[in-house]
């Protein structure tokens, strides 16, 4: 249990004097106030876990501080000190939010047992606070089990096989490759087979959230502290303690925030947005990209320091293009995974359409094969996938004018990106350029497509 910040309200020096040595060599830390006036500019300025307050002071007297505090700080918590006769009064106080009273005279004992009890108190909250947290990211953040460890080519044993090594320790491991390759299972097989397996495994998406968004989300944020923060939430650093944290696209996070993770990474803590106490975790970090981050360095955009920091143990996905003897496992893993969705079953694929598919480059890689085995499912009559049966811009593709005569006219990458460039196009045309209805059309993430948009020259 950690300690707590406590502070003592009571306008009578020498018991206050008592009451914060007593407490102190209890290890808590301690701050003490005259009057009530005094106690908030405390608590404005620094906060606390726990206020023991006189009931009985000069002008602000110790209701008028609970009602402020629970106006202000509804999770801190309040001990009203009573004199010896005034039960009504401290019942009243219990209804009104304090979580205990004393009687004064009381013993050293009492006041130990008393502070005892908020501490656990305030630890079983945090705790429930940070299990409905962690119950809401792991809602939004559902495993999606999607096939993408699934094959035997000799690069995804390469990296199957890395897993495992990897996962022993705790080294910031760093996951490159393009978008749909399927680099978050990379990174939860690491979490599953590491010690950390019975932690939290947080993933933060970095690219689809503004700066101030994205600082809170890792870092939490305190009551008040900006417009909208109605109540104190935690942050995914502190929800992945003990766990792994898995920070995806990487390469789109602000030069500010990238300091800030900087300091997390060498120092293991951090403070919440709006708040002053240092909150110290136990968290493993797995981030991946689909950037060129050298590149980034270069242009004055990544910081150097922080790449060697995540840059410990890298793994290079391949797009499916190149390991293309995986495709046949995926289809019939993705057979068998979305005939429950589709309500269909289909026993496996012709010669003639299996032709087809191991042709298509797959820009979207992992991700549009799943869209497109699902798109056929969904439409297709039988039992057995036909070429017929998959979508025209597959079929039609081995025709097109692009392709003839490409081979040996140019290095194969710009082939590839020539195609990718043209399906992109009749994505983008077909949506009316509408980009969440394209990149769903392409089976990729919208800051996928932006990137792709923007480099295409598209936008």
């Amino acid at each position: 249990m950690a300690n707590l910040s406590i502070l003592v309200v009571d306008d009578n020096e020498t018991i206050r004097d008592g009451m914060s040595t007593i407490i102190r060599k209890m290890g808590h830390e301690v701050r003490g106030a005259a009057s009530g006036q005094n106690a908030m500019k405390i608590l404005d300025q620094y906060g606390a876990d726990l206020v023991l307050c006189d009931l009985k002071m000069e002008g602000m007297d110790g209701i008028a501080v609970l009602e402020e505090i629970r106006k202000k700080s509804p999770e801190t918590l309040v001990i009203i000190i009573t004199a010896f006769g005034t039960i009504e009064i401290a019942v009243d106080a219990m209804k009104k939010g304090a979580f205990d009273f004393m009687q004064k005279p009381f013993s050293q004992d009492v006041l130990r047992t008393k502070v005892g009890q908020a501490l656990k108190f305030r630890d079983l909250s945090e705790r429930n606070v940070r299990l409905e947290q962690e119950i809401d990211v792991l809602r939004e953040d559902a495993d999606r089990e999607t096939g993408f460890m699934v094959g035997s080519s000799p690069a995804m044993k390469n990296i199957q096989e890395m897993t495992k090594k990897v996962a022993t320790g705790d080294s910031s491991v760093f996951i490159h490759g393009e978008s749909g390759t399927g680099k978050e299972l990379i990174a939860k097989a690491i979490h599953k087979q590491s010690p950390r397996v019975n932690g939290p495994f947080i993933k933060v998406t970095c690219s689809a959230l503004a700066e101030g968004v994205l600082e809170s989300e890792l870092f939490g944020h305190e009551k008040g502290s900006f417009t909208g923060a109605i109540k104190q939430k935690l942050g995914r650093f502190e929800l992945a303690d003990k766990g792994t944290i898995f920070l995806d696209e990487i390469g789109d996070i602000s030069p500010n925030i990238q300091l800030k993770l900087l300091r997390v990474l060498q120092e293991k803590e951090f403070e919440r947005v709006g708040g002053t106490k240092t909150i110290r975790v136990d968290v493993r970090v797995i981030c991946a990209t689909n950037r060129d981050l050298m590149a980034l360095i270069r242009e004055g955009k990544f910081r150097e320091d922080l790449y060697y920091r995540l840059h410990i143990v890298p793994i290079e996905v391949p797009p499916l293009r190149e390991r293309k003897t995986d495709i046949s496992e995926l289809i019939e893993h993705f057979l068998k995974k979305l005939s429950i969705r589709t309500r269909k079953k289909f026993s496996g694929v012709t010669s003639e359409a299996m032709k087809t598919l191991l042709d298509y480059p797959w820009p979207g890689n992992i991700r549009e094969l799943e869209n497109v085995i699902e798109q056929v499912m969904v439409l297709a009559d039988g039992s057995v996938i036909k070429k017929e049966d998959l979508p025209s811009f597959l079929t039609k593709g081995a025709d097109t004018p692009m392709l003839r005569g490409a081979l040996g006219s140019k290095p194969l990458n710009e082939i590839l990106d020539d195609i990718e460039r043209e399906l992109i196009k009749e994505a983008y045309t077909k949506a009316n350029k509408v980009k969440t209805e394209t990149a769903r059309i392409l089976g990729i993430k919208p800051s996928a497509l932006y990137y792709k948009l923007e480099k295409y020259g598209l936008l």
